[in-house]
């Protein structure tokens, strides 16, 4: 994953708004997304996102002359198959991005043609940017394993496997959301002080801050993906909330572990930011001193070197009351990949595959949830809250300990660093709704 030229932070965009210096997707991002002009009822199209605007692959297609392997690429996209693109190798893929970046780049001769391809986002709708077959969650952030071990296990908070195999579970596909999506309250078995549960409305509803990552090229049923090819593997990233009930788990879990709980949505950002776009913000992978070092499948050079990724990230809540009122929400966390996560995407595919398990393009794993060490760090309100001993004070006298019904989570995230242009992930955003009658 080389820095190129459509890193140079110099590079600007004859779209105005990429060249604001607060803009998530200047024309060094140029994540995709699946949209379609708000009320249009049209069929769903692949776009890039580009400043405010949104550049449409199918009518950029027909718009401009691409070189015919351009044109091959851009094919899928024009047909609204993302998937089809996902599964095309790293070369492939830096090819359009190369040529994405030329068209969109300050004196393009592609300019008065492409123009009529763009589409404000504020008139766009989004959908889930890709078909996504299977989901993983995995656990790899160590301090919110720790935070909540403690919760539970004071005396032994981190299992003596989490050092050693990333841990994860089989997710539910079917009800990942994408942002702006209403979270409905879900209803499950709690169990309280009586001897026999009852069913009901989950009391303790709660967000997760992670990651996804995205699958690009699949592999064979029964061929394992070795970590000197995982990172090819890897199509991308987007924000992700695994929302959580946390009194319907603890009843639930034991002994095959997350269900109801964990079942009722996640919602994901809508726009993809590709592994290519993430080139200049890799990260040494290191590991505390004292710590077991990787076994070998999940251990190379190159991860060590740069396997890591720079994000930062944050949490916001904006409850009803604050709505009304007009006031814009809250920071309840703030948080970065590099203290939080204790594998890396790489290390996450070749363990997925080590048993021979096949990936397809689009499939999603999340990160877990992305605390960092100190409590106002946390990513989540289980741990925010001390598990709702400790409600978190807001303005105007309101307090949380868990989400309440016309609450607005918002996570957001970004790469920053000296030498390269800041680029954006966009906003992950759902509105708690009261549980059905």
């Amino acid at each position: 994953m080389s820095v190129d030229t459509t890193h140079d932070p110099a590079l600007q965009s004859w779209v105005p708004s990429a060249n604001e210096a607060a803009t998530d997707f200047p024309i060094q991002n140029l994540p995709y997304g699946r949209f379609r002009q708000s009320g249009s009822g049209q069929a769903w199209r692949i776009g890039v996102a580009i400043g405010d605007q949104v550049l449409d692959l199918q009518q950029a297609r027909a718009a401009v002359p691409w070189p015919d392997d351009v044109a091959a690429l851009l094919q899928p996209l024009a047909q609204g198959d993302l998937n089809a693109f996902m599964g095309r190798s790293v070369a492939e893929r830096r090819r359009l991005r190369a040529a994405l970046s030329q068209v969109l780049a300050q004196g393009s001769g592609a300019r008065a043609a492409l123009s009529a391809c763009l589409c404000p986002q504020a008139q766009t709708e989004m959908a889930v940017p890709c078909a996504i077959a299977d989901y993983t969650d995995f656990y790899t952030g160590i301090h919110h394993a720790t935070a909540v071990g403690k919760l539970f296990r004071p005396d032994n908070p981190l299992l003596p496997n989490y050092k050693w195999v990333p841990i994860g579970y089989h997710g539910r596909a079917s009800s990942i959301v994408v942002s702006g999506q209403p979270i409905r309250r879900p209803r499950g078995q709690l169990k309280g002080a009586a001897d026999a549960p009852v069913v009901g409305p989950t009391q303790r509803l709660d967000f997760e801050l992670e990651l996804g990552f995205l699958i690009g090229p699949g592999n064979a049923l029964g061929e394992p993906i070795a970590m000197d090819q995982a990172e090819a593997h890897l199509f991308g990233v987007t924000l992700f909330n695994d929302w959580s009930a946390r009194d319907i788990q603890p009843w639930e879990y034991q002994p095959l572990g997350p269900f109801l709980a964990k079942n009722f949505a996640s919602t994901v950002s809508p726009w993809v930011v590709t592994m290519e776009a993430l080139a200049p913000f890799r990260a040494p992978f290191t590991r505390p001193e004292g710590d077991p070092a990787p076994l070998p499948y999940l251990d190379s050079e190159a991860n060590r070197s740069q396997g890591a990724l720079d994000i930062r990230l944050e949490v916001w809540l904006q409850t009803a009351a604050m709505r009304a009122a007009g006031h814009p929400g809250v920071r309840l966390s703030r948080s970065g990949t590099l203290e939080a996560a204790y594998w890396t995407p790489a290390q996450l595919v070749a363990h997925h595959t080590v048993s021979g398990c096949n990936l397809q393009p689009g499939d999603l794993f999340g990160s877990g949830t992305l605390s960092g060490p100190r409590p106002e760090q946390a990513g989540s309100l289980l741990e925010l809250s001390s598990a709702g001993k400790h409600p978190v004070a807001l303005p105007h006298g309101e307090q949380r300990s868990f989400l309440a019904d016309g609450d607005t989570l918002t996570l957001t995230g970004w790469c920053e660093r000296p030498g390269a242009r800041r680029i954006g992930l966009g906003a992950c955003s759902g509105t708690v709704v009261a549980a059905p009658g």
